[in-house]
Parts: structure tokens; C-alpha cells; sequence
């Protein structure tokens, strides 16, 4: 048995599990379902990373190495945020200004951690796909995808420092927000999938 394969594809389908689950519960606004998903999404990221990041060629390390650092910085800020929403702010009774910090739906300090998290996943997967150098028509979409997802780099590290955010934790119900990750998830699942075909063939 390859281990590497087995652990890559296991990654994967990490991945792809998580992200479909978390558009499910963002669309039955299920908050807690989406946060434990999220805490556990991370690890098959850096599973999936880490075995791309295995099979690139010499001329392509430096993108490698990259992404897969990127992609433990990215599980580091993910996992403290979610873990945060599960433990902290789910179990104890916070005052008025800790709950502005911590609580996700305050669009505060974590909120913005998030979202800093996730700019970083996008670097990852910009770097990542940059390391790929594909042979079938699968893995020129997975390494489009990959490098295209990298765009969202510059939304959510620039978004939340004018403020706009902070704005909207004044009114609304966050449906806009919702859609805007079930969006996401629709992106990325196909990730996940062509990943998982990726290390799952045997002609490889």
C-alpha cells in the first residue's frame, strides 16, 4: 500500500466531505454543524497540499513549499477560530465587550482571523496549482481552480480593514454573508473531487 497516496486521497475526500456539509449547514443555518466542520476541514487541506506538494517536480519546490507552509498557517488561524466558537464562546457566559471579540457573528477580532485564515488558503492554493504540472485534461482544471481560488487572497485580507465588516454587525441576518459561503463551497468542492481522482488513479 502507498501510504502517501492513501493519506492524499484520504485528504481529499476530507475536503470535499467537510466543504459539502458546510454548504448544508449554511444553508439550514446551522451554525455549530458549520463550525465543526470547519475545525475539521483544515486537515484534510493540509493532507491534500501535502500530497501535491510530494508529487511536484524539482523546478517546482519553491511553489511547493510555499503552499504547503501556507496551508499550515492557514489550519493554524482556522482550527484557533473554530475551536474558540466551540468551546468558549458555545460553553461560557461572555461579557458584552469579549463576546464583541470572540463571537463569529459580531464580526469582530475572530472574525476577522477568519477571514485572514482564509486569504491565506487562497495564497496556498495559488502556489499549490502554480507547483502542478499536468498531463491530464482533471488535473488542468484542478490546477486552474487552484490558481484562480488565489484571487480571494486579496478579499479577505483587504476587506475587512476598511471596516466593512464592523458595519455590519449593526443590523441584518447575515443572509447575504450565508450565500456568499454557499457560493464558495460550490467553487471549491470541485477541488476536492478532482483531487481525490487525482491520487485515486492508478496510472499515475
Amino acid at each position: 500500500m502507498d501510504l502517501n497516496r492513501t493519506i492524499s486521497k484520504a485528504g481529499s475526500l476530507i475536503v470535499t466531505v467537510t466543504v459539502f456539509l458546510f454548504a448544508i449547514f449554511l444553508i439550514i443555518n446551522f451554525s455549530m454543524g458549520g463550525y465543526f466542520v470547519c475545525l475539521i476541514l483544515p486537515i484534510g487541506f493540509i493532507m491534500m497540499t501535502a500530497g501535491l506538494h510530494n508529487e511536484c517536480e524539482a523546478d517546482r519546490k519553491v511553489a511547493a513549499n510555499t503552499g504547503l507552509i501556507l496551508a499550515a498557517v492557514y489550519g493554524t488561524f482556522i482550527m484557533l477560530v473554530y475551536f474558540s466558537q466551540l468551546t468558549t464562546v458555545n460553553n461560557e457566559q461572555l461579557n458584552e465587550q469579549a463576546a464583541k471579540l470572540l463571537e463569529f457573528n459580531k464580526f469582530g477580532l475572530i472574525f476577522n482571523y477568519d477571514l485572514l485564515g482564509y486569504g491565506v488558503m487562497a495564497l496556498s492554493t495559488f502556489f499549490t496549482g502554480l507547483s502542478i504540472k499536468p498531463k491530464y485534461k482533471t488535473d488542468k482544471w484542478l490546477r486552474a481552480l487552484l490558481m484562480i481560488h488565489g484571487v480571494f487572497y486579496f478579499s479577505c485580507t483587504f476587506m475587512p480593514i476598511t471596516g466593512m465588516f464592523a458595519r455590519m454587525s449593526s443590523g441584518g441576518d447575515g443572509l447575504g454573508g450565508r450565500l456568499a459561503l454557499v457560493a464558495w463551497c460550490v467553487y471549491f468542492l470541485p477541488i476536492g473531487i478532482l483531487s481525490f481522482f487525482h491520487f485515486n488513479s492508478e496510472e499515475r
